[in-house]
């Protein structure tokens, strides 16, 4: 499996000149994030891929969408993979404005409000993100087609996942460590 963090944004952009949170919801790529996902889409080409998993936040569904069209394959919206909600830009679009955005995304198996779960104030608790991160582990272990998948998330979710800190736009390889955990293949 490869997890590629998305493209840097427009509250990446702002957030790292200042540190103070923009208010930006659900951000959009930036110019240069749209170069690192054309970017990211070329240097896939070649690794095997034959399906992909993306969070359903704009900046991921924006970085996924070059990649998709290069490889010649459908995007699948995840909501499990979104980013742990922290920040402004975590706050996602609701399932009816994500449709109206991208038609030609089957969004049907999502929640209206999909980002926030029942019991969750405005940021995600330790315990239920953690339990994401593992179901989502779970879920790939199970799954005959891991090995050949692309999941476009975000950084806090790849490091729950492999420990590693990637930059917008750079992608990890992973494997199954011998527990059936993912872990991050050395780079």
């Amino acid at each position: 499996m490869i997890l590629l963090r998305h493209g840097q944004s427009e509250f990446n952009l702002h957030f790292h000149a200042t540190g103070v949170d923009p208010g930006i919801v659900d951000a959009p790529l930036t110019p240069l994030g749209h170069g690192q996902a054309e970017a990211a889409s070329r240097s896939l080409a070649g690794e095997g891929v034959r399906r992909i998993l993306c969070s359903p936040l704009t900046r991921a569904l924006q970085t996924a969408t070059p990649v998709a069209e290069r490889l010649g394959l459908p995007i699948l919206v995840t909501p499990m993979v979104r980013e742990r909600r922290g920040a402004s830009c975590d706050t996602g679009t609701c399932r009816t404005d994500l449709a109206r955005a991208w038609p030609h995304l089957d969004l049907s198996h999502m929640d209206e409000v999909w980002w926030r779960g029942a019991d969750e104030a405005d940021q995600e608790p330790d315990h239920l993100f953690e339990a994401r991160v593992a179901a989502f582990g779970s879920a790939m272990a199970g799954d005959p087609e891991w090995s050949h998948t692309l999941v476009v998330c975000h950084w806090v979710f790849i490091m729950a996942v492999t420990g590693c800190s990637l930059a917008n736009g750079e992608w990890v390889r992973c494997r199954m460590d011998e527990a059936g955990r993912l872990a991050a293949v050395e780079r």
